[in-house]
C-alpha cells in the first residue's frame, strides 16, 4: 500500500513512516520542514513544501496514483505557543486543512487518517475519558484539534471521504531502531523537559501542584509512539471496515494506555533510570494548560485489535536513547517552534 504523510518529517509522522516501511509498504512525505527535519526523510519518498500549496498537493497525487490513503500529521502542536500566537495555529493547522482536504477531494482520494489530540476532551472528576466524552478545547492548539474534527465530519457527511481521528494521549518514547524521534534538543513536553534538565543539572520545574489530582500535579496518559504508528498501521489495513458500506463518515477513536500517569508520578519513574536524579521545583501553570485526562476507551481494541504493548519505563528508556543518539544525527535549528 502507498501512504500520504503529511508532516512526515515531524515526530509522530516519520515514526509512522517507519512503521509502514517495516511492514511493506510505502510511504510518501509531504513537509515543509517548518519544524520536521529532512534527515527523517533520507530513504524515503519526498517532497518538499506545504499542505496549504494546491500546485503542490496536486503535483504529488498526480506523480503518485496509486495512494491508497492519506495520515495528516501536519501541525503546530506547543500549548504556550499556541496561547501566543493563536493566528499561526489556525493558520497551520485549520486553514491548511481545508486546502489540503480540498485537493483531497478533487483526486479522489477516500481514506483519511487525522492526527488529532485527547487534548479536546473535557475531563471528568475522575479525569477517565472515551469517544462520548464531553468535548471542551481548554487552549487554542486543542480547539484547532477540535476544529478540524468537526469540520472533518462535515466533509465526510457530504463527500465519498472516509476521515477516521486517531485522539492520541501524550506520545513519548522513539522509533525503537532510533530512526527518528523527538526533533527538537529542549522540548516542551514533561518528559522532553525531564530529560534537558537531567542533561544540563537544572531543576525541574512542575508547573502547578494545586491540581485536582491524587498529589497535585497534572495528570496525562504516556503512549509509547511506537505503539502509535503501530495503531496507524492496524487502522490503515482494516480502513474500510471502520465504515458502513452505504456511505462515507467519520469516527474517532482514542489511542492511550489507559492509564493516569501524574507529572510526580513521571519525575520517579524517571530518576529511577537516570544518575543523578532530577531535582524539582514548584513553578506556576503555565498557559493553556489543563490538568490533563486518560482513556478508559476499548475502542481501539474491538476495532483495531490494538492496544498498547509499551510501558512507562519503556517508553522514558527510550527517551534518553534516542536524545544520547540525536546530536550525532541532527544538527540542532537556531530557533525552533515546535514539534509537527
Amino acid at each position: 500500500m502507498k501512504v500520504l504523510i503529511a508532516g512526515g518529517a515531524g515526530f509522530i509522522g516519520s515514526t509512522v513512516a517507519s512503521r509502514l516501511l517495516d511492514a511493506g509498504h510505502t510511504p510518501v512525505v509531504v513537509d515543509n520542514l517548518v519544524t520536521g527535519r529532512r534527515e527523517f526523510c533520507y530513504g524515503r519518498i519526498f517532497h518538499e513544501g506545504d499542505i496549504a500549496d494546491a500546485a503542490l498537493v496536486d503535483d504529488v497525487l498526480r506523480r503518485h496514483p496509486d495512494i491508497e490513503a492519506v495520515v495528516h500529521c501536519a501541525a503546530l502542536t506547543v500549548v504556550p505557543d499556541s496561547v501566543a500566537r493563536p493566528v499561526d495555529y489556525y493558520r497551520a493547522n485549520v486553514a491548511a486543512t481545508v486546502e489540503f482536504v480540498d485537493r483531497l477531494l478533487v483526486h479522489g482520494v477516500r481514506r483519511l487518517i487525522y492526527s488529532s489530540s485527547a487534548s479536546i476532551y473535557q475531563p471528568g472528576p475522575h479525569l477517565a475519558v472515551d469517544e462520548t466524552s464531553p468535548l471542551g478545547a481548554a487552549n487554542p492548539y486543542a480547539h484547532t484539534k477540535l476544529v478540524v474534527e468537526r469540520m472533518l465530519a462535515d466533509i465526510a457527511a457530504s463527500s465519498p471521504l472516509n476521515v477516521l481521528s486517531l485522539r492520541y494521549f501524550n506520545p513519548i518514547g522513539a522509533d525503537p531502531a532510533l530512526r527518528t524521534g523527538l526533533q527538537l534538543a529542549a522540548p516542551s513536553h514533561a518528559l522532553g523537559r525531564l530529560i534537558h534538565a537531567h542533561r544540563t543539572g537544572e531543576p525541574f520545574p512542575v508547573a502547578g501542584l494545586d491540581w485536582p489530582t491524587r498529589d497535585g500535579s497534572g495528570l496525562r496518559d504516556y503512549v509509547h509512539v511506537w505503539d502509535l504508528a503501530s495503531a496507524h498501521l492496524r487502522a490503515l489495513e482494516r480502513f474500510d471496515g471502520l465504515f458502513p458500506a452505504s456511505g462515507a463518515g467519520h469516527t474517532a477513536i482514542n489511542l492511550g494506555t489507559g492509564t493516569g500517569t501524574t507529572v510526580l508520578e513521571l519525575i520517579a519513574a524517571f530518576n529511577a533510570l537516570v544518575d543523578p536524579p532530577v531535582e524539582v521545583a514548584e513553578a506556576p501553570r503555565r498557559p493553556g494548560d489543563c490538568v490533563g485526562a486518560y482513556t478508559r476507551s476499548r475502542l481501539a481494541r474491538d476495532l483495531l485489535g490494538w492496544r498498547a504493548e509499551r510501558d512507562l519505563p519503556t517508553g522514558i528508556a527510550d527517551s534518553l536513547a534516542w536524545f544520547r543518539r540525536r546530536e550525532r544525527l541532527l544538527p540542532d535549528l537556531a530557533a525552533p517552534l515546535a514539534t509537527s
